[in-house]
């Protein structure tokens, strides 16, 4: 039996380059799973509104995982009947798995006194501020301001000093994961709690009693994705090593960087040529 092949992907420094935020090496393979209609799932630290522009770019029109995992989004273009314990947002349904990014603000603001000039968030960075830390355009730093569900942190002090900070904000409920640039404060939530909601919701949905979940990432917020995974895909990073894994079957690490190693190791995993899958389009 074929059996349903699910992709879940990391954006930075993954699909996309760490540097120049380009896919170029990666978009023959991403037109060969569209033709296979293999849903690929942008699974990102990344805002909704980010990643609807780069799906849109990429010709991508799957479900998307946005803010580490935080709240999943179904195009309803795809998914017609409204799943249990969603809301419905525009052209999404939505799952969430933690409380809004003000929940976390208010937590943020009643941090003592001594870390107030140790970092700043992104609800207080100018958009040019932004855009000169992660060396986005000015438009794309807009984009990625209007978090919802967390508040990414960047540390401008000491290890020590952050640690404690740290261990503030986890007292305070919160759950931190480091990301590329920085740490993000949010919710008991992660890449692979999504990932496992939503490979439920297509066996579910589309009765598949036979799928293969593919997990592409670099950082270390992407570990609970890759462990998650039926296969685990490390990307090599031009800026750390590979993060440390307990999972230690099915897992590839790519020697190429970035793009190009997302295109090495699907080439690596799946048949040559693809074989037509039966979801999205073809079921709702």
């Amino acid at each position: 039996m074929t059996k349903q092949i699910l992709i879940f992907s990391d954006l930075d420094g993954t699909l996309m380059d760490h540097y120049t935020y380009k896919s170029t090496e990666a978009l023959p393979v991403i037109k060969q799973l569209n033709s296979a209609n293999v849903p690929i799932v942008l699974t990102t630290s990344k805002t909704i509104d980010e990643v609807k522009a780069i799906q849109s770019d990429l010709h991508i029109s799957d479900a998307l995982i946005v803010e580490n995992g935080a709240a999943i989004f179904l195009p309803k273009a795809l998914f017609k009947t409204q799943p249990k314990d969603t809301n419905s947002e525009g052209d999404y349904w939505v799952k969430s798995f933690c409380p809004p990014r003000q929940h976390w603000l208010d937590i943020i603001k009643k941090a003592p006194t001594n870390f107030a000039s140790l970092y700043k968030g992104f609800s207080t960075l100018t958009i040019k501020e932004l855009a000169e830390i992660t060396g986005l355009t000015v438009e794309a730093a807009e984009l990625a301001k209007n978090r919802h569900f967390g508040e990414p942190i960047h540390w401008m002090g000491d290890e020590s000093s952050k640690l404690a900070f740290i261990e503030y904000l986890e007292t305070a409920g919160a759950t931190i994961l480091h990301g590329g640039r920085f740490f993000h404060v949010s919710g008991e939530s992660d890449k692979g709690r999504a990932l496992n909601w939503l490979t439920q919701y297509y066996k579910e949905t589309f009765q598949f009693n036979n799928i293969s979940s593919i997990a592409l990432g670099d950082g270390k917020n992407d570990i609970a994705m890759l462990e998650a995974a039926d296969y685990a895909v490390q990307i090599r990073s031009p800026v750390h090593d590979f993060p440390e894994l307990k999972k230690h079957i099915n897992v590839i690490q790519t020697e190429s960087y970035g793009p190009a190693g997302w295109a090495e190791a699907l080439h690596q995993i799946l048949p040559e040529p693809l074989p037509m899958q039966v979801c999205p389009a073809n079921i709702l």
